[in-house]
Protein backbone atom coordinates (compact mmCIF):
# COMPACT_ATOMS: atom_id res chain seq x y z
CA UNK A 1 0.00 0.00 0.00
CA UNK A 2 0.95 3.43 -0.86
CA UNK A 3 2.09 5.67 2.11
CA UNK A 4 0.39 8.66 2.18
CA UNK A 5 -1.15 10.78 5.11
CA UNK A 6 -4.78 9.37 5.10
CA UNK A 7 -3.59 5.65 4.93
CA UNK A 8 -1.80 6.21 7.86
CA UNK A 9 -4.93 7.80 9.75
CA UNK A 10 -6.88 5.14 8.63
CA UNK A 11 -3.98 2.55 9.92
CA UNK A 12 -4.18 4.67 13.55
CA UNK A 13 -7.64 4.18 13.68
CA UNK A 14 -7.52 0.83 14.32
CA UNK A 15 -5.69 1.49 17.71
CA UNK A 16 -8.24 2.21 20.97
CA UNK A 17 -6.81 4.80 23.07
CA UNK A 18 -6.96 3.17 26.78
CA UNK A 19 -9.71 4.17 29.05
CA UNK A 20 -11.55 6.58 26.76
CA UNK A 21 -13.04 3.83 24.07
CA UNK A 22 -12.26 5.90 20.88
CA UNK A 23 -9.44 5.42 18.82
CA UNK A 24 -6.60 7.82 18.17
CA UNK A 25 -7.68 9.69 15.60
CA UNK A 26 -11.20 10.03 17.13
CA UNK A 27 -10.02 11.04 20.22
CA UNK A 28 -8.02 13.85 19.14
CA UNK A 29 -4.75 12.35 20.52
CA UNK A 30 -3.03 12.17 16.87
CA UNK A 31 -1.62 15.56 16.30
CA UNK A 32 -0.28 15.57 13.01
CA UNK A 33 0.95 13.12 10.49
CA UNK A 34 4.10 13.83 7.68
CA UNK A 35 4.83 11.61 5.00
CA UNK A 36 7.64 11.77 2.62
CA UNK A 37 8.47 8.80 0.76
CA UNK A 38 9.20 5.88 2.51
CA UNK A 39 9.64 7.90 6.19
CA UNK A 40 6.64 8.79 8.30
CA UNK A 41 6.37 10.88 11.50
CA UNK A 42 3.65 10.76 13.88
CA UNK A 43 3.19 12.90 16.56
CA UNK A 44 0.51 12.02 19.33
CA UNK A 45 -0.42 13.14 23.05
CA UNK A 46 -1.69 10.76 25.48
CA UNK A 47 -2.73 11.31 28.71
CA UNK A 48 -0.90 8.66 31.00
CA UNK A 49 2.70 10.00 31.98
CA UNK A 50 3.79 6.25 32.80
CA UNK A 51 6.62 5.01 30.52
CA UNK A 52 5.12 1.73 30.12
CA UNK A 53 2.01 3.97 28.61
CA UNK A 54 4.22 5.84 25.91
CA UNK A 55 6.44 2.33 24.94
CA UNK A 56 3.23 0.47 24.80
CA UNK A 57 1.63 3.54 22.41
CA UNK A 58 4.92 3.88 20.29
CA UNK A 59 4.70 -0.38 19.80
CA UNK A 60 1.26 0.25 18.37
CA UNK A 61 1.31 2.69 16.40
CA UNK A 62 4.84 0.76 14.53
CA UNK A 63 3.17 -2.23 14.24
CA UNK A 64 -0.27 -0.86 12.68
CA UNK A 65 1.84 1.25 10.10
CA UNK A 66 3.68 -1.32 9.07
CA UNK A 67 0.89 -4.45 9.18
CA UNK A 68 -1.16 -2.15 7.18
CA UNK A 69 0.49 0.64 5.20
CA UNK A 70 3.76 -0.77 4.28
CA UNK A 71 6.38 -2.84 6.61
CA UNK A 72 9.82 -0.86 5.54
CA UNK A 73 8.18 2.35 6.66
CA UNK A 74 10.76 4.22 8.34
CA UNK A 75 8.57 5.36 11.51
CA UNK A 76 8.99 8.18 14.08
CA UNK A 77 6.52 8.45 16.83
CA UNK A 78 6.86 12.12 18.95
CA UNK A 79 4.67 11.13 22.66
CA UNK A 80 3.74 14.27 24.38
CA UNK A 81 2.04 13.64 27.61
CA UNK A 82 -1.04 15.96 28.74
CA UNK A 83 -1.83 14.92 32.26
CA UNK A 84 -3.76 16.88 34.79
CA UNK A 85 -0.77 18.28 37.56
CA UNK A 86 -1.21 17.00 40.79
CA UNK A 87 -0.28 18.54 44.20
CA UNK A 88 2.42 16.51 45.87
CA UNK A 89 1.17 14.80 48.85
CA UNK A 90 2.92 16.66 51.21
CA UNK A 91 1.79 19.78 49.69
CA UNK A 92 -0.65 22.20 52.16
CA UNK A 93 -3.06 24.47 50.16
CA UNK A 94 -3.72 27.31 52.22
CA UNK A 95 -7.04 29.25 52.60
CA UNK A 96 -8.57 32.20 53.58
CA UNK A 97 -10.81 32.97 56.92
CA UNK A 98 -14.25 34.51 56.05
CA UNK A 99 -14.00 37.84 57.83
CA UNK A 100 -10.29 38.95 58.20
CA UNK A 101 -9.30 41.21 55.68
CA UNK A 102 -5.53 41.39 56.35
CA UNK A 103 -3.35 39.06 58.15
CA UNK A 104 -0.17 40.76 59.28
CA UNK A 105 3.29 38.86 60.65
CA UNK A 106 4.98 40.28 63.01
CA UNK A 107 8.41 38.24 63.29
CA UNK A 108 11.84 38.89 64.49
CA UNK A 109 15.35 36.99 63.11
CA UNK A 110 16.37 36.24 67.06
CA UNK A 111 14.98 36.12 70.09
CA UNK A 112 14.70 38.71 73.09
CA UNK A 113 14.61 42.26 70.95
CA UNK A 114 10.11 42.34 71.83
CA UNK A 115 8.58 40.88 69.02
CA UNK A 116 6.13 40.20 71.48
CA UNK A 117 5.70 43.96 72.73
CA UNK A 118 5.75 45.53 69.80
CA UNK A 119 2.82 43.05 69.18
CA UNK A 120 0.56 43.81 71.43
CA UNK A 121 0.98 47.46 71.82
CA UNK A 122 0.25 47.44 67.77
CA UNK A 123 -2.81 45.88 68.32
CA UNK A 124 -4.11 47.92 71.05
CA UNK A 125 -3.08 51.15 68.32
CA UNK A 126 -4.90 49.34 65.72
CA UNK A 127 -8.08 49.08 68.14
CA UNK A 128 -7.80 52.61 68.93
CA UNK A 129 -8.06 54.05 65.94
CA UNK A 130 -10.89 51.94 65.58
CA UNK A 131 -9.79 48.88 64.08
CA UNK A 132 -11.30 44.92 64.75
CA UNK A 133 -7.99 43.50 65.58
CA UNK A 134 -7.04 39.82 66.97
CA UNK A 135 -4.04 38.03 68.08
CA UNK A 136 -2.71 34.91 66.98
CA UNK A 137 -0.03 33.92 69.44
CA UNK A 138 1.86 31.37 67.46
CA UNK A 139 4.82 31.58 69.44
CA UNK A 140 4.29 27.75 70.63
CA UNK A 141 7.01 27.19 72.25
CA UNK A 142 6.98 30.89 74.38
CA UNK A 143 3.41 32.08 74.49
CA UNK A 144 3.41 35.45 76.20
CA UNK A 145 0.53 37.00 74.85
CA UNK A 146 -1.53 35.98 78.30
CA UNK A 147 0.32 37.46 80.46
CA UNK A 148 0.81 40.86 78.14
CA UNK A 149 -2.87 40.53 78.46
CA UNK A 150 -3.52 40.03 81.89
CA UNK A 151 -5.79 36.66 80.93
CA UNK A 152 -3.22 34.14 81.94
CA UNK A 153 -6.46 31.76 83.94
CA UNK A 154 -8.88 32.74 80.86
CA UNK A 155 -9.78 29.57 78.59
CA UNK A 156 -11.39 29.81 75.60
CA UNK A 157 -15.13 28.89 75.39
CA UNK A 158 -16.92 26.63 72.70
CA UNK A 159 -19.58 28.25 70.87
CA UNK A 160 -21.51 26.40 67.39
CA UNK A 161 -20.84 28.37 64.50
CA UNK A 162 -22.79 26.95 61.33
CA UNK A 163 -23.65 23.81 63.16
CA UNK A 164 -20.20 23.55 63.83
CA UNK A 165 -18.35 23.62 67.26
CA UNK A 166 -15.82 26.54 67.43
CA UNK A 167 -12.89 28.07 69.66
CA UNK A 168 -14.36 31.45 70.95
CA UNK A 169 -10.92 34.10 71.28
CA UNK A 170 -10.18 34.92 74.65
CA UNK A 171 -11.35 39.32 74.58
CA UNK A 172 -9.24 41.55 76.38
CA UNK A 173 -8.92 45.51 75.95
CA UNK A 174 -11.00 44.81 72.96
CA UNK A 175 -8.61 42.08 71.05
CA UNK A 176 -9.37 39.14 70.00
CA UNK A 177 -6.61 36.43 71.38
CA UNK A 178 -5.34 32.76 70.86
CA UNK A 179 -2.31 31.16 72.33
CA UNK A 180 -1.05 27.86 72.95
CA UNK A 181 -1.00 29.24 76.63
CA UNK A 182 -4.48 29.14 77.32
CA UNK A 183 -4.40 25.20 76.93
CA UNK A 184 -1.09 24.68 78.79
CA UNK A 185 0.29 25.23 82.61
CA UNK A 186 2.43 28.49 83.53
CA UNK A 187 5.06 26.26 84.95
CA UNK A 188 4.93 23.51 81.85
CA UNK A 189 7.02 23.19 78.86
CA UNK A 190 5.55 22.29 75.45
CA UNK A 191 7.68 19.89 73.89
CA UNK A 192 6.31 19.44 70.43
CA UNK A 193 8.19 18.51 67.26
CA UNK A 194 6.72 20.37 63.80
CA UNK A 195 4.47 18.53 62.73
CA UNK A 196 2.48 18.71 66.07
CA UNK A 197 3.02 22.72 66.64
CA UNK A 198 1.86 23.03 63.04
CA UNK A 199 -1.43 20.81 63.93
CA UNK A 200 -2.19 22.95 66.65
CA UNK A 201 -1.45 26.01 64.73
CA UNK A 202 -3.90 25.33 62.29
CA UNK A 203 -6.73 24.26 64.80
CA UNK A 204 -6.13 27.67 66.79
CA UNK A 205 -6.71 29.34 63.20
CA UNK A 206 -9.40 27.63 61.33
CA UNK A 207 -11.28 26.18 64.48
CA UNK A 208 -12.10 29.60 66.03
CA UNK A 209 -14.50 31.94 65.72
CA UNK A 210 -12.62 34.90 64.48
CA UNK A 211 -15.83 37.27 63.64
CA UNK A 212 -15.08 40.33 61.57
CA UNK A 213 -11.49 41.41 61.98
CA UNK A 214 -9.62 43.86 59.90
CA UNK A 215 -6.64 42.85 60.96
CA UNK A 216 -5.05 39.38 62.62
CA UNK A 217 -1.85 39.73 63.74
CA UNK A 218 0.55 37.02 64.44
CA UNK A 219 3.09 36.73 66.83
CA UNK A 220 5.52 34.42 64.99
CA UNK A 221 8.26 32.43 67.23
CA UNK A 222 12.18 34.07 66.54
CA UNK A 223 13.99 33.07 63.74
CA UNK A 224 13.48 31.19 60.66
CA UNK A 225 11.73 28.11 61.15
CA UNK A 226 9.26 25.27 60.42
CA UNK A 227 6.54 27.42 62.61
CA UNK A 228 6.91 29.98 59.59
CA UNK A 229 6.46 27.92 56.95
CA UNK A 230 3.71 25.81 58.62
CA UNK A 231 1.72 29.64 59.09
CA UNK A 232 3.15 30.77 55.82
CA UNK A 233 1.48 27.55 53.90
CA UNK A 234 -1.96 27.59 55.78
CA UNK A 235 -2.49 31.28 55.44
CA UNK A 236 -2.68 34.14 52.85
CA UNK A 237 -0.08 36.42 54.62
CA UNK A 238 -0.95 40.52 53.83
CA UNK A 239 2.41 41.36 54.74
CA UNK A 240 5.04 40.91 57.45
CA UNK A 241 6.87 43.48 60.17
CA UNK A 242 10.36 42.89 61.53
CA UNK A 243 11.16 43.71 64.96
CA UNK A 244 14.95 44.47 65.60
CA UNK A 245 17.09 45.97 68.19
CA UNK A 246 20.24 48.70 66.84
CA UNK A 247 23.07 46.31 67.85
CA UNK A 248 24.91 44.64 65.18
CA UNK A 249 24.31 40.86 66.10
CA UNK A 250 20.53 41.89 66.21
CA UNK A 251 20.51 42.97 62.97
CA UNK A 252 22.33 40.77 61.34
CA UNK A 253 19.85 38.29 62.29
CA UNK A 254 16.42 40.75 60.79
CA UNK A 255 18.62 40.68 57.51
CA UNK A 256 18.08 36.77 57.50
CA UNK A 257 14.30 37.40 58.93
CA UNK A 258 13.70 39.60 56.10
CA UNK A 259 15.65 38.16 53.29
CA UNK A 260 12.92 34.59 54.32
CA UNK A 261 10.16 36.75 53.29
CA UNK A 262 11.13 37.73 50.57
CA UNK A 263 12.34 34.66 48.51
CA UNK A 264 10.73 33.91 45.77
CA UNK A 265 8.92 30.72 47.21
CA UNK A 266 7.69 32.52 49.88
CA UNK A 267 7.59 36.06 48.06
CA UNK A 268 5.45 37.67 51.21
CA UNK A 269 5.62 41.51 51.30
CA UNK A 270 7.57 43.06 54.04
CA UNK A 271 5.73 46.09 55.03
CA UNK A 272 9.04 47.06 57.10
CA UNK A 273 11.08 47.42 60.08
CA UNK A 274 10.26 48.59 63.52
CA UNK A 275 13.30 49.52 66.20
CA UNK A 276 12.90 48.30 69.66
CA UNK A 277 14.97 49.76 72.06
CA UNK A 278 16.47 52.52 69.76
CA UNK A 279 17.26 54.94 72.85
CA UNK A 280 17.18 54.92 76.57
CA UNK A 281 15.38 57.84 78.32
CA UNK A 282 15.21 58.04 81.87
CA UNK A 283 12.19 58.99 83.10
CA UNK A 284 13.72 61.97 84.98
CA UNK A 285 15.05 63.47 81.44
CA UNK A 286 12.26 62.81 78.76
CA UNK A 287 14.32 64.96 76.67
CA UNK A 288 17.30 62.89 76.69
CA UNK A 289 18.34 59.84 74.67
CA UNK A 290 21.14 57.90 75.22
CA UNK A 291 21.88 55.32 72.43
CA UNK A 292 23.26 52.75 74.50
CA UNK A 293 22.64 49.62 71.68
CA UNK A 294 23.57 51.56 69.02
CA UNK A 295 22.18 54.39 66.69
CA UNK A 296 19.97 54.32 63.66
CA UNK A 297 20.99 50.14 62.99
CA UNK A 298 17.57 49.30 61.51
CA UNK A 299 17.76 52.33 59.59
CA UNK A 300 20.46 51.84 57.53
CA UNK A 301 19.76 48.69 57.61
CA UNK A 302 15.78 49.26 56.05
CA UNK A 303 17.77 51.29 53.52
CA UNK A 304 20.11 48.86 52.98
CA UNK A 305 17.18 46.58 51.82
CA UNK A 306 14.76 48.75 50.34
CA UNK A 307 12.13 48.16 53.16
CA UNK A 308 10.61 51.10 55.17
CA UNK A 309 11.60 51.98 58.20
CA UNK A 310 8.16 51.92 60.79
CA UNK A 311 9.41 53.69 63.35
CA UNK A 312 11.55 53.86 66.28
CA UNK A 313 10.71 52.47 69.76
CA UNK A 314 12.53 54.07 72.94
CA UNK A 315 13.87 51.63 75.59
CA UNK A 316 11.46 53.12 78.72
CA UNK A 317 10.96 51.16 81.99
CA UNK A 318 7.27 51.80 82.17
CA UNK A 319 7.00 49.48 78.82
CA UNK A 320 8.61 46.39 80.58
CA UNK A 321 6.28 47.40 83.31
CA UNK A 322 2.85 47.49 81.26
CA UNK A 323 3.74 44.37 79.59
CA UNK A 324 5.19 42.65 83.29
CA UNK A 325 1.15 43.70 84.83
CA UNK A 326 -0.79 42.90 81.71
CA UNK A 327 -1.56 46.48 80.42
CA UNK A 328 0.74 47.22 77.46
CA UNK A 329 2.08 50.70 77.23
CA UNK A 330 0.40 51.73 74.23
CA UNK A 331 -3.15 52.14 76.11
CA UNK A 332 -1.96 54.72 78.32
CA UNK A 333 -2.22 57.99 77.04
CA UNK A 334 -0.06 61.21 76.51
CA UNK A 335 3.36 59.35 77.07
CA UNK A 336 6.16 58.95 74.45
CA UNK A 337 5.31 55.32 73.81
CA UNK A 338 2.06 55.95 72.94
CA UNK A 339 3.15 58.07 70.16
CA UNK A 340 5.64 56.42 69.11
CA UNK A 341 3.03 53.23 69.24
CA UNK A 342 1.08 55.39 67.56
CA UNK A 343 2.84 56.95 64.69
CA UNK A 344 4.17 52.86 63.91
CA UNK A 345 0.38 51.73 63.82
CA UNK A 346 -0.09 54.76 61.29
CA UNK A 347 2.88 53.89 59.27
CA UNK A 348 1.62 50.09 59.41
CA UNK A 349 -1.78 50.35 58.08
CA UNK A 350 -0.42 52.83 55.30
CA UNK A 351 1.78 50.24 54.19
CA UNK A 352 -0.80 47.60 53.99
CA UNK A 353 -2.81 50.24 51.91
CA UNK A 354 -0.40 50.80 49.57
CA UNK A 355 0.45 46.97 49.68
CA UNK A 356 -3.13 45.62 48.76
CA UNK A 357 -3.82 48.88 46.04
CA UNK A 358 -0.29 48.09 44.29
CA UNK A 359 -0.01 44.27 44.54
CA UNK A 360 -2.17 40.90 43.48
CA UNK A 361 -4.53 39.38 46.41
CA UNK A 362 -2.09 37.57 48.91
CA UNK A 363 -2.04 33.82 48.83
CA UNK A 364 -0.43 31.28 50.88
CA UNK A 365 2.55 29.56 49.90
CA UNK A 366 3.01 26.39 48.11
CA UNK A 367 5.94 24.93 49.37
CA UNK A 368 6.65 20.55 49.40
CA UNK A 369 9.38 18.84 51.65
CA UNK A 370 10.86 18.46 48.20
CA UNK A 371 11.97 21.36 47.10
CA UNK A 372 -13.40 48.00 60.17
CA UNK A 373 -11.69 50.02 57.70
CA UNK A 374 -12.57 50.30 54.33
CA UNK A 375 -9.91 51.65 52.97
CA UNK A 376 -7.65 48.37 54.30
CA UNK A 377 -8.83 45.71 51.95
CA UNK A 378 -7.50 42.63 50.13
Amino acid sequence: MKITKQNILNALKTITVPGEGRNMVESGAVKNVVTFADDVIVDITIKNPTLQARKKTEVEILKAIHEQVYQKAQVKVNISVDAPVKPAANEIKGKSIPGIQNIVAIASGKGGVGKSTVTANLAVSLSKMGFKVGILDADIYGPSMPIMFDVEMEKPLSVTVDGKSKMKPVESYGIKILSIGFFTKPDQAVVWRGPMAAKALNQMIFDAAWGELDFLLLDLPPGTGDIHLSIMQSLPITGAVVVSTPQNVALADAKKGVAMFQQDSINVPVLGIIENMAYFTPEELPDNKYYIFGKEGAKHLAEDLQVPLLGEIPLVQSIREAGDIGRPAALQTATVLEKAFETITRNVVQEVVNRNENLPEPEAIKITTMAGCSAVKK
